[in-house]
């Protein structure tokens, strides 16, 4: 199956290096998606650009491929199922939620110079980062591209009401399914909360599995694809 992995804030396709090989020898293909503004130099990119970027991946591809976003990139997945319900096999979300219509996209830290640089290590010391060494924080913190200012405050917008007919897979690394479902219950996740084929799968790890576990991350994908190509 293809599935397009797309990092988090601050992240470029290389954030996936160890899990695509990893899914290529459990037989699918992957790409890494490297966002407009997180990695090809520009300063300038939008939210609509970087949407644009993840459907063009999906065009490209002759089959209906899973979508993985991660983190903040989540609500970036979930408005490419919004852009092409009928394109996408399933919705992969690791440890993060779909924003809903109106929101900021990822309006979380200070931007200056018109860009919002990593924020360092202090705002996710605990769960997040527990499972990150020094060696790993700083690898990490060395390759973050500062995310443009019009893509971290940029306005979701939801359109296709068909997006809740694509299933959704929630990653849980940092928290565990039955939080995610507490929060669901509450409320609080208004946009999981109206699809109508939601499960749920754990992972050990913090906020980057893809660093820490990234084997068993690329494992659990492919059991998820699996479902998804059978389903």
């Amino acid at each position: 199956m293809d599935i397009l992995l797309i990092g988090g804030l601050w992240l470029d396709g290389s954030a996936w290096d160890d899990v695509v090989p990893a899914l290529e020898q459990l037989g699918h293909r992957p790409v890494a998606v490297t966002l407009p503004g997180q990695g090809d130099g520009s300063t300038s990119a939008t939210l609509d650009d970087q949407v644009a970027a993840v459907l063009a991946a999906v065009d490209a591809v002759p089959e209906r491929p899973m979508v993985v976003g991660h983190s903040a990139a989540c609500t970036l997945a979930w408005l490419v199922a919004d852009a092409r319900p009928a394109r996408v096999a399933r919705v992969a979300l690791i440890g993060g939620f779909p924003s809903a219509d109106g929101a900021r996209y990822a309006d979380f830290f200070p931007v200056e110079n018109g860009v919002m640089p990593f924020p360092g290590w202090g705002p996710f010391e605990g769960p997040d980062a527990a499972d990150l060494d020094e060696q790993a924080r700083q690898a990490i913190a060395a390759a973050a591209h500062p995310v443009p200012e019009a893509v971290a405050k940029g306005v979701v917008r939801l359109r296709d009401e068909r997006r809740y007919d694509v299933p959704v897979t929630l990653v849980c690394p940092e928290f565990t399914p039955a939080q995610a479902q507490e929060w669901i219950n509450a409320g609080d996740l208004p946009e999981l909360a109206k699809a109508k084929h939601l499960d749920f799968v754990d992972i050990d790890s913090g906020h980057w599995p893809m660093f820490t576990r990234p084997v068993e991350l690329a494992q659990l994908l492919a059991t998820v694809a699996t479902v998804a190509t059978t389903a």
